[in-house]
C-alpha cells in the first residue's frame, strides 16, 4: 500500500482512501491550525477497499478539475487559501515541490458528518431501487423510467458519512435534520442543488452529463458559514456520461460510458467475490481507467 509521503515543515495528520492531510510542523494538529495541506494520491478505491496499483497521475487529473470547478463556482464559498505568499519582492510557494500540481491550500471547518449526493439521472443504486419501490432514498418518481433515463429534476438523497472502512448509510432528510439541525440541513440541499445545477449547465456545454455527485460541507470556524470542502465534481465524487453517446447508443452499458472508475468497478465485480483482499488490477485496467481520467479534463478545461 503507498504510503503518504514526508514533507519538510508539514506532519502528516490524516489519511483518507485517496487524499492526506497536513498541517504546519509548529501545529498539534487540525483543532489547532490555520491552514491544510490536502494531498490527492494516486490510490483509487472501489467498494470501500483501497486498491492496487493506483492510477498513474490521478492525483494531478483530481486536483487539477477540482480547482477549475471552485473557479466555476465562485457564487459558493469555497475552502481554497492563497498557495503562496510575497516576502519582499520574491513569491514563496507554500505547497512542498514534492506534491504540486496534486495539492491544495485549504482552511480548516468543522465538517458535516453528510455525503450531500444530488442525482439527475437515474442509475447505480438508485435505478435498483427504483425497480423495487419506484422511488430513490425515499423520493418518489413518475413510472416508466428506465435505466440511464433523465429526472424530471434533480433530487437530493444524502448519506452518512463513515469512518473509514465502513459503508456510507443511505439517510432521509428528516435524520439530517436530526443530526445537524434544521437549518444547516436546509442550506446543505439548497447549495448542493445549487453546485449541481450549474455545474451540470457547464458540463453540459462540453457535451458531458453529470449524472450524479457528492458534495461536502464544513462551517467556518470564524464564521460559521457553510463552505463546500473537499474536492468538487470530480471524476472520483461524480458520474460523468458523454451526451452524445448517450443520445444515441442502443444498450444501457454503452449509454453510459463513464469518464470515472466505473471500469475498476466493472472489472473488480466481475473477477471478486467481495471477501478478503481485492485482487490486483490489471495494467490495461490502470491505463483505461487513467485515459478516462485526462479525457474528461481535456473536455471540460481543453487542457
Amino acid at each position: 500500500m503507498t504510503t503518504s509521503p514526508a514533507l519538510p515543515d508539514w506532519s502528516h495528520v490524516y489519511s483518507g482512501k485517496v487524499r492526506d492531510l497536513y498541517v504546519p510542523s509548529s501545529a498539534t494538529g487540525l483543532d489547532d491550525t490555520d491552514a491544510v495541506l490536502v494531498v490527492a494520491s494516486d490510490r483509487v478505491s472501489a467498494f470501500d477497499h483501497v486498491l492496487e496499483p493506483g492510477i498513474p497521475a490521478k492525483g494531478e487529473l483530481l486536483t487539477t478539475l477540482s480547482l477549475w470547478w471552485f473557479d466555476q463556482l465562485t457564487e459558493v464559498p469555497n475552502h481554497l487559501i492563497p498557495d503562496h505568499r510575497l516576502v519582499g519582492d520574491r513569491v514563496v510557494e507554500d505547497i512542498p515541490d514534492a506534491v504540486a500540481g496534486r495539492s491544495m491550500l485549504v482552511k480548516p471547518l468543522d465538517m458535516f458528518p453528510i455525503e450531500c449526493v444530488v442525482r439527475g439521472y437515474l442509475t447505480g443504486s438508485g435505478w435498483a431501487e427504483y425497480q423495487q419501490t419506484q422511488s430513490v432514498c425515499g423520493v418518489a418518481l413518475p413510472a416508466g423510467l428506465q435505466n440511464g433515463d433523465r429526472l424530471p429534476e434533480a433530487i437530493y438523497t444524502p448519506a452518512w458519512k463513515a469512518p473509514l472502512g465502513e459503508h456510507d448509510e443511505n439517510i432521509s432528510f428528516e435524520r439530517t435534520v436530526e443530526l445537524v439541525g434544521a437549518d444547516v440541513a436546509e442550506e446543505l440541499r439548497r447549495l448542493s442543488l445549487l453546485v449541481y445545477e450549474r455545474g451540470a449547465a457547464i458540463a453540459e456545454k462540453h457535451g458531458v452529463i453529470i449524472a450524479d455527485t457528492k458534495f461536502e460541507f464544513g462551517a467556518d470556524r470564524s464564521s460559521g458559514e457553510i463552505t463546500l470542502a473537499d474536492e468538487v465534481l470530480t471524476s472520483d465524487s461524480s458520474r460523468y456520461w458523454d451526451a452524445r453517446v448517450h443520445a444515441t447508443a442502443t444498450s444501457p452499458g454503452e449509454r453510459m460510458a463513464s469518464f470515472d472508475k466505473q471500469i475498476v468497478r466493472d472489472w473488480l465485480a466481475a473477477n471478486w467475490d467481495k471477501t478478503g483482499t481485492p485482487p490486483a488490477l490489471p495494467a490495461d485496467i490502470v491505463e483505461r481507467t487513467a485515459a478516462r481520467y485526462r479525457e474528461l479534463l481535456e473536455r471540460l478545461t481543453g487542457d
